[in-house]
This record gives structure tokens, C-alpha cells and sequence, in this order.
């Protein structure tokens, strides 16, 4: 192992040391960006073909059957905002700290115990810990591992910028010194009180450093300490395979395999899911859970989510969308009402700000946008913009949970914004090139989402309309070539009101007073509309008869090691 890795910091990298409270739900699957229950679904679409010959058949009681909407475009939980990619990474790699299955209370991982107290955070470390690899797990792996995810200095850091690095560690961690093989001390650039939650995101596991400074590709292969790990990727027909690992230091899993499926299509999805050709299903709509449930071999189930729906107007891209009044004309003239009765009927509610229900900090004092045309063009005509003007509106073309369906969700806004003369241009992608295309800021406007990484406020009002860099004075948007400009912020929204509240809030460990930040920050975000607000969603999975210990959780998972199979 490399010396220089036993002890590192934000500015040098290079020192060596000398010797939340969310709701949850009952039933329960997985958080993060854009995925179903998670940080968002990615890859190809996949497709509704064979998934193959060694399925195994619904007699086997050793090999479960996940099926998903769309494959993992990467096996690298650092190098991506992929919930497709973290629901498989989350099998196999561990953080320091870990949630509670089907809650978000906190549980010791590959750490045992650990404190916060202002900037400073101590953690005791678990041994005779194994990685995939052989190799042992100390503190060294850790410090490696967080050098590649935010280190250009460092040898081994990827190449492609992390769009997770900075939010979940780098911008809040100033040194890590290991005083010990099996001690952590780091110092925070400032009282951050979410800190301890990041180190449980899917983002924040543990890698071999053997394997991050040998010649492993983690983008095709996975070296962690979880309970599974990777037998085969087969990205030709869009699965993957895991299995048991031996060495595993915890409970082992009550099944010996896990298979990951993509049949693109929810319905078929469902299909597959009543004859008994998969186990698990995730990204079901109304009308596939109309499938599921009118079956004898299958149910839904439904858990409280932690995500938000919603369209971002790119101030960066277009002049329009940089007049409040138009950002607030656009969000009276889309009924959002409509479009979560009617086409998200039963799985999600009307949205209003960017935190969710299920958080503390969500204020109950604001009310969605109301359907009001004639509102909508008074505002467009006090901007001067009475006459309208047009936008290509991009959205994603599988179903995401909170979005299940998005080309209606187009249409509906195409439709709706045609009333006052505003023209929309409909860009459907392919999930992994609608991410590609929206992180480079090409889009005008965009359908967006986002799953919660950690169940805390800090993850949506910080992450998703913080810039997290310089702003011009006088301006509330920034250019998205700004460097050090958060990608995730996909409105480039800059209000420096906002931004001051939702700062304070970081600095902040009284929940309550935290509460009240937050609040605040809901409503300034409410009134600037960076955003048409449209939805939070509930978490849906079909599963099958023969599934037992299955839990639908908001954040984390899926918790697949814990499934038994009859």
C-alpha cells in the first residue's frame, strides 16, 4: 500500500498522522437521483427480449430475480447519479455507516462507533473485514478511496469529474488522518451538520485500494465488502449476475444469487413478474400494478417516498426562463393537478417545493401552484412576453418512479403551455443519453427527479439548487461552464437569498432550528419557481408470492441479502 495514502487532506492530500429524523415507512426500495427508489435509473433501455438461458425457473429457491426498466451503464458507484447502477453497487460495496433497512435511522457498517462534534469526527473502525479481492479492510482503503473521488492530485482519481464528489464529501472535508489501522480522524471544512448521513450514501462505500491503484476497471467490476459480488456483467443482453461471497464478515444472504433483468416496458415488466419469471420488479405505473395485483401469484407494494418530480427551467440557456414572472407564468399555466390525478393516478401527490413531505424541514404552509391560464398570461404579458415564445422541453423515455410516466407529462405541459402561446418541442432520450445530455447543460428544459441519497433536507435544497460556486453580482443563474458549477443544480439557479438560508442551515445541529431554515429556503424556492413543481411519489415493487423479508424502503437498498425465497 502507498504511504502517502494513510493520511490526506482537501488542500495537500498529503499529511500522514502520527501513530436525522425523516417519516418512514413499514414496507419497503432503493434512494438517489433519478432511479426507481434511488438516485435515479440509467443505461440502455434493454429492451423486452430473452433475458437468456440460466434464469433458473420460479422452483429455485436459491437464485432471486430483480427486474428493472433499465441496465447499469456502470458498475462504479464514484462515477455515477445512477440509481440503476447503485441498486446493484449497494450489493456489493459498504460505507463506514449504513440506514436501518426500511427506515433512515443510522447502523454501524465498517464502522462500529463514530462522533460528530463541531468539525471533528472520530470513527472506530470493524475488523477481520474482508474485501471481494482477499485484500483487509483498514483505514487506508477508505482514505484511498475518498483521493480517487475527489483528488485530481492523486494518482489514481478517475478521470470523468464526479458529479456526487464534491456534495457527499469533498467540499466538506478538510484532512483525514488514521491514527490507527482501524481509526479514522477527520476534520471538516466547517460544522456540517448532515456529515454522517453522507458517509451512509451510495456514493460513500468503501473500495479495495488494492484494486483502486492495481489495474482493476471498476466501471466493470465491483471490489467491495458487501455480502454479494459480481459473477458476470453481460451488457450485450442487459444483466447481471451476483453471487455470494464467502468471506462475507456479516449475517450471510438467505439466497445464493442474485440476477438483475431489464425488460424495458413496465407492463412486460409486470407480466414477467405474474408468470413467475422474476421475483422483484420495480418502476410499476397504475396500469401495471392493475397487472400485478388482479394476479394470484403476485402483489404491490407501496411505501412512503423521499423524491421529488418536478421540470427545471435552464436559466443558463435560456434568456425567458431568467424573468421570475415567466418561471411563474409557466408554473400557473401547467396543471400539475391533472397531471398527478390523471396520469400518476393512486402513487403520488402534487408537489409545491423541493422538499419532500416525509422530511422535517418541508413547510406546510405552501400550496402547489393553482391552474390559472388567464394568471399565466398576465404574467407572460407584464414580461413582454405576452405574444409567447417556444423551448424544447427534453425528458427521459423509460418511466422513472417519481415520473412514471413522462412522454403524457410532456405532452400534458406541451399542451397546456400551447393555451398561452408558448410553443414546446418535445427531446425524448434514452435515460443514459438524456443524462449525458442534461449534465452538459444542453437542454432549454428538462423533466428531472431526484430520490433522496440521505434523508436529510441538505440533499435536495443543497445539491439540487445550490451552485456551489461564485455567483455574478446581481444575478440569480450562472453559466454552466462556471468552474466548480454544480451539474446537479440542472435549473443553474443562483438566488443568493436561498443560498445564504440553505448555508446556514449546513452550519446548524438543532433539528428544529434547522427545521425553520429549511422552511424558509422552501419558500423563497416556491415564489422563484426555478423549478414547475410537479410531484412526490410513492415507492412502488411488485413482488412475488414466493418472496419473503422483502421491505420497500425510501432510502438504501435494495436489501436483497435479506429476501428468502420459498
Amino acid at each position: 500500500m502507498c504511504p502517502d495514502t494513510t493520511g490526506t487532506s482537501r488542500r495537500s492530500f498529503l499529511q500522514r498522522a502520527g501513530g436525522a429524523t425523516v417519516a418512514t415507512a413499514s414496507v419497503a426500495s432503493l434512494a438517489g437521483c433519478g432511479g426507481d427508489g434511488g438516485d435515479g435509473g440509467d443505461g440502455s433501455d434493454g429492451g423486452d427480449g430473452s433475458d437468456g438461458g440460466d434464469d433458473n425457473g420460479g422452483d429455485d429457491t436459491t437464485s432471486l430475480r430483480y427486474g428493472r426498466g433499465a441496465h447499469s451503464s456502470t458498475l462504479d458507484p464514484q462515477n455515477t447519479t445512477s440509481g440503476e447502477v447503485a441498486k446493484v453497487t449497494n450489493q456489493a460495496y459498504e460505507g463506514l455507516i449504513a440506514f436501518q433497512p426500511g427506515e433512515a435511522s443510522l447502523v454501524e457498517s465498517l464502522a462500529t462507533d463514530w462522533s460528530l462534534d463541531g468539525d471533528s469526527v472520530t470513527l472506530t473502525l470493524r475488523e477481520g473485514v474482508s474485501f471481494h479481492d482477499g485484500s483487509e479492510f483498514t483505514a487506508d482503503d477508505f482514505i484511498a478511496t475518498y483521493r480517487r473521488f475527489v483528488d485530481d492530485d492523486y494518482e489514481y482519481h478517475f478521470a470523468d469529474s464526479s458529479v456526487y464528489g464534491p456534495f457527499t464529501l469533498g467540499n466538506w472535508i478538510d484532512s483525514i488522518e488514521a491514527p490507527g489501522d482501524y481509526e479514522l480522524s477527520i476534520t471538516l471544512t466547517q460544522t456540517y451538520a448532515p456529515f454522517l448521513r453522507n458517509l451512509a450514501m451510495f456514493a460513500a462505500v468503501v473500495i479495495s485500494q488494492d484494486a483502486i491503484e492495481g489495474d482493476t476497471n471498476l466501471g466493470e467490476e465491483m471490489v467491495g465488502t458487501g455480502p454479494f459480488q459480481l459473477e458476470t456483467l453481460d451488457d450485450a443482453n442487459n444483466r447481471i449476475r451476483l453471487t455470494t461471497f464467502d468471506d462475507y464478515w456479516g449475517e450471510a444472504p438467505n439466497v445464493d444469487r442474485v440476477l438483475f433483468l431489464t425488460r424495458g416496458q413496465n407492463s412486460t415488466r409486470a407480466q414477467a413478474l405474474v408468470e413467475e419469471e422474476l421475483d422483484i420488479i420495480d418502476g410499476l405505473d397504475p396500469d401495471s400494478m392493475q397487472i400485478v395485483d388482479g394476479s394470484d401469484t403476485a402483489e404491490s407494494r407501496t411505501a412512503t417516498g423521499i423524491n421529488i418530480g418536478y421540470m427545471a427551467f435552464n436559466l443558463s440557456r435560456v434568456e425567458a426562463f431568467r424573468d421570475r414572472r415567466v418561471r411563474r407564468a409557466i408554473s400557473y399555466a401547467i396543471d400539475t393537478q391533472a397531471i398527478v390525478e390523471n396520469i400518476y393516478s393512486g402513487i403520488a401527490t402534487q408537489a409545491e417545493q423541493p422538499i419532500p413531505p416525509a422530511l422535517f424541514g418541508h413547510n406546510d404552509d405552501i400550496s402547489p401552484y393553482e391552474y390559472d391560464p388567464e394568471q399565466a398570461q398576465s404574467l407572460l404579458d407584464e414580461a413582454g412576453y405576452g405574444d409567447g415564445f417556444s423551448f424544447s422541453l427534453t425528458t427521459f423515455q423509460n418511466p422513472r418512479g417519481y415520473n412514471p410516466a413522462p412522454l403524457p407529462t410532456a405532452q400534458t405541459i406541451r399542451s397546456n403551455l400551447a393555451e398561452v402561446g408558448i410553443e414546446v418541442s418535445i427531446d425524448d432520450r434514452q435515460f443514459s443519453d438524456y443524462l449525458t445530455y442534461t449534465s452538459q447543460g444542453s437542454h432549454d428544459a428538462t423533466l428531472a427527479g431526484w430520490y433522496t441519497d440521505n434523508a436529510d433536507p441538505d440533499n435536495f435544497c443543497y445539491v439540487l439548487l445550490h451552485p456551489q460556486t461564485d455567483v455574478p453580482e446581481g444575478q440569480d443563474w450562472v453559466s454552466w461552464d462556471t468552474e466548480g458549477f454544480n451539474t446537479s443544480n440542472n435549473a443553474a439557479w443562483a438566488n443568493s437569498e436561498y443560498m445564504s438560508v440553505v448555508e446556514e442551515a449546513q452550519r446548524t445541529t438543532n433539528q428544529e432550528d434547522r427545521a425553520e431554515l429549511y422552511q424558509e429556503a422552501a419558500q423563497i424556492a416556491h415564489d422563484e419557481a426555478p423549478w414547475v413543481f410537479l410531484d412526490y411519489a410513492d415507492e412502488v415493487r411488485g413482488v412475488s408470492n414466493r418472496v419473503n423479508n422483502y421491505s420497500v424502503a425510501a432510502i438504501g437498498g435494495p436489501f436483497l441479502e435479506q429476501v428468502e425465497l420459498e
